[in-house]
């Protein structure tokens, strides 16, 4: 042991030159470049023909160079802080309701459930035409959602316009904090299922809470689905809370490695777990990020719960918020975290770029195999593979006009405006009535939408006119639009599920907010059917 030491600290002397030359040399060059950006910058203060805004100026600079390390390296000014305070503990000062842009205007898309839009009747559709007497023509939503939001306390007047009337609101801004947990409740019959929007303070606490409850109500509950899906993550600690309500106290669930020693860690559960034994099923898509990752990921490693949808976005940095001059503060990558089998799952290279300046993934390559508690295989590079792929469904060309266009908002706005009430969240169905009205709102409109095979042809036709082959075609093309356009006055029929599900969803979003909505759609929910599957299976 002690000529291993020995020669450790031999060569460590060996390398004590050439080190310090090197931190030498590092910090010349950092001297050296501040130097001239300081000096390029002073000259355009004087010499530049119009007047340089150097708060606007050296925002866009530093903007730049964090954006050329990685995607989650930000600075904010004092001015964005309630923005980040969004971001890591979902709450703010305002009025608790989601705008949208449409054209030129700012409407409400969704007014938060018992928050002062909601209590002071404000409803979706409705346009925002002032905001403290301020108008909000040619404003963005960044605009206007920032002049509406405050200190909790101070009011804010709205001036709105709802089918062709104007009236005005005076609202008490609050301390806007969403629910990480916007559902939970049964599905199956006696599977547990747990909706996780995002990984802001409390959600490990209202994930247990709501588990907890869901117990009591059915002592002989025989599995829990916990959602993951679109949750795009947040804070770590919460993550490793949240895999502590189902294995035992003391178990390793995240370590961090970076540059900065004091800056890794072990992260171990610290709490008895509610439950050990139940059957999990953890449900993502490809955009469950970050701490969604580190508890699929990690329960998958302990082989705790069988992981069902698609491969998780593969994102395995982490971020610190560090303290800057004048009230800002910068958020940096300081690290990447590594799941329980020695795994990292981070997708993207941002260290190596492309010709184009284009961070690359992960090559297969460099996948290395790992094994979870029980040896299964397992690989790092390219996000959380799921035990049970179940295959995404893409929106249809029809789904997708209905979207962009928004008729199905328009729809659902004129029908709550005259229909007091549907069918309970879990009952609710879209009936032939109700789909035969929609489809007349929709021949009012005069709906237009083109599809992939529309744009084929006319490219086509296109090369066929440079080639010389347009008189030989024509005819030919002629009949495939022909066939297509009798295909396409089939669709609302042909993809009626689809619409309805839409339907379905934004009418529960009017009457039962974002509970209600999420609650309606479980029960055609391709992938919770599939979960129940296989926690049936573990029986």
């Amino acid at each position: 042991m002690r000529k291993i030491i020995i020669v450790g600290l031999v060569g460590l002397v060996g390398l004590v030159g050439p080190l310090c030359a090197q931190s030498t040399d590092r910090g010349f060059e950092i001297a050296k470049n501040l130097e001239i950006f300081s000096s390029v910058y002073k000259s355009l203060n004087q010499n530049y023909v119009d007047d340089v805004d150097p708060g606007k100026t050296i925002k866009v600079a530093i903007d730049a160079m964090l954006g050329s390390l990685d995607p989650y390296t930000n600075y904010f000014p004092e001015s964005d802080i309630e923005d980040v305070k969004m971001q890591l503990l979902g709450e703010y000062g305002g009025v608790g309701a989601l705008i949208m842009q449409r054209g030129d205007t700012i409407m409400i898309s969704e007014p938060y459930k018992g928050l002062p839009a909601d209590e002071g009747g404000l409803k979706a559709g409705d346009i925002i035409l002032e905001v403290n007497g301020e108008s909000t023509k040619g404003k963005t939503t960044a605009d206007v959602s920032g002049a509406m939001r405050g200190q909790a306390g101070t009011q804010v007047t709205l001036k709105l316009r709802r089918e062709g009337d104007t009236f005005e609101r005076t609202l008490t801004r609050r301390a806007i904090k969403l629910p990480n947990v916007p559902y939970y409740g049964y599905v199956g019959g006696d599977m547990g299922y747990i909706k996780l929007d995002e990984f802001t303070s409390d959600a490990a606490k209202n994930v247990r809470e709501a588990f907890v409850k869901l117990k009591k109500e059915k002592p002989d509950m025989k599995g829990v689905i916990l959602d993951l899906r679109g949750n795009g993550g947040g804070l770590m600690n919460e993550a490793v809370d949240i895999v502590n309500i189902w294995v035992p106290r003391g178990t390793l669930v995240v370590e961090t490695k970076g540059k900065v020693a004091s800056k890794n860690l072990k992260s171990y559960t610290r709490q008895q777990p509610e439950d050990t034994e139940i059957p999990v099923a953890v449900l993502i898509d490809n955009t469950s990020a970050s701490a969604s990752e580190i508890v699929s990921g990690s329960l998958q490693d302990l082989d705790r719960a069988v992981v069902i949808g698609q491969r998780s976005y593969g994102k395995g940095l982490v971020q610190n918020i560090l303290p800057m001059p004048y009230n800002s503060q910068m958020k940096v990558t300081v690290s990447k975290y590594y799941i329980p089998s020695g795994r990292c799952i981070q997708a993207i290279d941002y260290s190596h770029r492309d010709a184009q300046g284009r961070a690359m993934k992960v090559p297969d390559s460099l996948k290395t195999a790992f094994k979870t508690k029980s040896g299964r295989i397992v690989y790092d590079g390219f996000g959380i593979e799921p035990d049970v792929e179940v295959e995404p469904e893409y929106m249809s060309n029809l789904g997708i006009a209905l979207t962009q266009k928004m008729l199905v908002f328009d729809y659902a706005t004129q029908f709550y405006r005259t229909h007091e009430s549907i069918a309970p969240a879990s009952e609710f169905e879209v009936s032939d009535e109700l789909y035969a009205d929609f489809c007349r709102f929709l021949k009012e409109k005069n709906l237009s939408y083109s599809t992939v095979t529309e744009r084929v042809i006319d490219e086509l036709r296109e090369v066929a006119k440079q080639e010389k082959y347009d008189e030989a075609v024509e005819q030919q093309l002629k009949e495939m639009e022909q066939r297509l356009k009798a295909e396409k006055e089939g669709d609302l029929q042909k993809h009626r599920e689809e619409v309805c599900e839409m339907l379905k969803g934004e009418l529960l979003n009017r009457y039962y907010y974002d509970e209600g909505r999420i609650e309606g759609a479980l029960r055609d929910d391709k992938v919770v059917k599939r979960a129940i599957e296989e926690l049936n299976s573990k029986r």
